[in-house]
């Protein structure tokens, strides 16, 4: 059995930790607070901008871009996002398990993968397993930015119109609760057709807008901005999640640290009362 001196020590170690665990709550839920914002109305400007492009295809508009031609899928380039640090429950684990099973897959249907890996975390995994990866936009996630998210929405683009990749993918956590993150994998490139007709029949008024110099040219103006946006706000979507993430695993790691004081403290009471029942023994022996 342990100590009076052990159990008091340990305590006042679990409420050390539990004070960190309880500040790094505190600033998890201020980024929190923050990024969510940000997002909000990145999103809502995107979802904006993308009515004006289902306006357009609504108007028997063609479209000609490289970014919206489907080819036969040889080449991928996946962008997986993770955090940069830990701490966060179970958030990297659950990314690299289907960033895993997709590489899987691939390999099988003898398709080549190029990744680029966005948070130190998955990077690391990526590195251990001995995968070759792109990592110029490693710490770009720690604190996003647009500019930031133009550069590697342009490189994707770039890569997509080149022909070196078929299809660009987006592995990402979409914040959708405090309580609930969801794991994404959807095709940033090419551009679904079919997606933004289903999106601009959906709304039950159409925008009749008149446009100067022509369609054609806002169309080749308002896409790459789209694309644009669209990294951006999954890296606030990361962010978010990762946050709520790390709030959840800190709170439920105070809960636990409770808990454990409470067992210690009664062991500690039980241990003492004992220390002092054997003390009066021993003095009613003497005596007698």
């Amino acid at each position: 059995m342990a100590s009076l001196k052990e159990i008091k020590v340990r305590i006042a170690s679990i409420r050390s930790t539990q004070k960190i665990a309880s500040a790094m709550k505190m600033v998890s839920s201020a980024k929190l607070h923050h990024t969510q914002a940000l997002a909000e109305h990145t999103q809502l400007y995107a979802g904006k901008l993308s009515a004006i492009l289902n306006a357009l295809l609504a108007s028997a508009c063609e479209w000609d871009s490289p970014f919206v031609r489907q080819r036969d899928v040889k080449r991928v380039a996946i962008v997986v996002f993770s955090s940069s640090s830990g701490l966060c429950g179970t958030f990297n684990v659950n990314v690299w398990k289907e960033l895993s099973a997709c590489l899987i897959d691939y390999n099988n249907r003898n398709i080549a993968v190029s990744l680029y890996p966005i948070g130190k975390k998955i990077a690391d995994e990526l590195h251990k397993a001995g995968y070759a990866t792109t990592d110029d936009f490693i710490h770009m996630g720690e604190k996003p930015s647009f500019e930031g998210a133009v550069s590697l929405a342009t490189e994707l683009m770039e890569l997509y119109a080149s022909g070196k990749a078929d299809q660009v993918e987006l592995l990402y956590h979409h914040f959708k609760s405090m309580a609930s993150q969801i794991l994404v994998k959807k095709i940033f490139l090419p551009v679904s057709i079919q997606a933004l007709e289903e999106e601009g029949a959906s709304g039950s008024v159409r925008a009749d807008y008149i446009l100067e110099p022509s369609a054609e040219d806002v169309q080749t103006l308002l896409l790459p901005k789209l694309l644009n946006l669209t990294v951006y706000t999954t890296m606030l979507d990361t962010a978010t999640a990762e946050h709520a993430a790390r709030m959840m695993a800190m709170q439920t790691a105070n809960d636990n640290a409770n808990d454990l004081i409470r067992r210690l403290t009664l062991q500690y009471n039980k241990t003492r009362q004992q220390a002092i029942t054997n003390e009066l023994l021993d003095i009613a022996g003497g005596i007698g």
